[in-house]
């Protein structure tokens, strides 16, 4: 359950003269993926990451490091921490709104991390007032915040009995679309092969269903963990053969006919047939995990 998390930041959700406590959680993580430490190889033992002198080759203690910014090759203006620290904005806890958008009006390469924000007990009935009111005129809110030492712009979107908060990446860090485009060509496509293309797609039509996509690379690092820790060879990777058509035409026709044959069978959509191996995929990291838990002299035993 959410309340379970601990909460990333807490303050006021504001609009005019409405406010309500609120609290922001993190939607998306990672730390469920496997980890690695470096080990050392003779003794055992993990690493540390110590810091050397690019000169003199030297370890550098912690007290003696300072932020410095490249002026010119290997010239560097030295910054104080404290210098640093007086750049960060003061902040009031308010996600202060600052308008409502239309909810499609947003282009999501801008999107940075999503948060759920809740709302306290005393804020229910505000918080779901808004939430309603935003629902039913189909629009987000565009809102800033001092979040983690930074001004940040946040897109609010109702979610459920609770709202997604997403902070946004400002104009300067979205790399443009039309330099990294430019090398496309325009490019006029009519007649059957469109007609083959878009026949294919609608006999793929299908919902988004994240439970049913397997992170496979997560799951083949589940398996080595846990084939080394049973002692067992460790899994080969599985030859890949890619088909190069040389015909375009030829491929997309192709493609449309194993498309016809399939739905005769009710098969369901693409997007929903990897359930199984999305269970499995949960099946194989806990059973690596559980494995991993044993004691260290039984690992090594093994």
């Amino acid at each position: 359950m959410m309340a379970a998390h601990r909460a990333q930041w807490k303050g006021v959700l504001k609009v005019g003269e409405v406010s309500c406590g609120v609290a922001l959680h993190t939607a998306a993580s990672t730390s469920d993926r496997i980890s690695f430490n470096l080990i050392n190889t003779a003794s055992g033992n993990r690493l540390n990451r110590v810091f050397i002198d690019s000169e003199t080759e030297k370890p550098v203690e912690r007290e003696e490091q300072v932020k410095g910014f490249e002026l010119e090759n290997g010239h560097y203006l030295l910054i104080d921490p404290e210098e640093i620290a007086a750049t960060i904005p003061e902040s009031d806890k308010t996600l202060d709104i600052d308008a409502f958008i239309s909810c499609s009006s947003i282009d999501d390469v801008y999107f940075d991390k999503p948060y759920y924000l809740i709302p306290d007990e005393v804020s229910d009935e505000t918080f779901a007032l808004l939430r309603e009111a935003m629902t039913k005129d189909k629009v987000a809110a565009i809102a800033h915040a001092v979040l983690f030492r930074r001004m940040r712009t946040v897109l609010i979107r109702p979610h459920d009995k609770g709202m997604i908060a997403t902070t946004l990446q400002y104009d300067y860090e979205v790399r443009s679309a039309e330099k990294a485009f430019k090398r496309v060509p325009k490019m006029k496509i009519e007649g059957e092969m469109l007609d083959l293309a878009r026949h294919i797609i609608a006999t793929k039509m299908g919902k988004f269903d994240p439970a049913t996509f397997d992170d496979r690379y997560e799951d083949a690092l589940a398996d080595l963990v846990k084939a080394k820790i049973e002692g067992r060879a460790v899994p080969k990777r599985k030859k890949v053969t890619v088909s190069k058509p040389n015909d375009l035409l030829a491929a997309l026709r192709e493609s449309a006919g194993m498309a016809k044959k399939s739905e005769g069978k009710n098969k369901p959509a693409a997007a929903n047939t990897d359930t199984e191996n999305g269970k499995q995929s949960g099946t194989r990291k806990t059973a690596a995990k559980s494995a991993a838990s044993k004691p260290a002299q039984q690992r090594k035993a093994g």
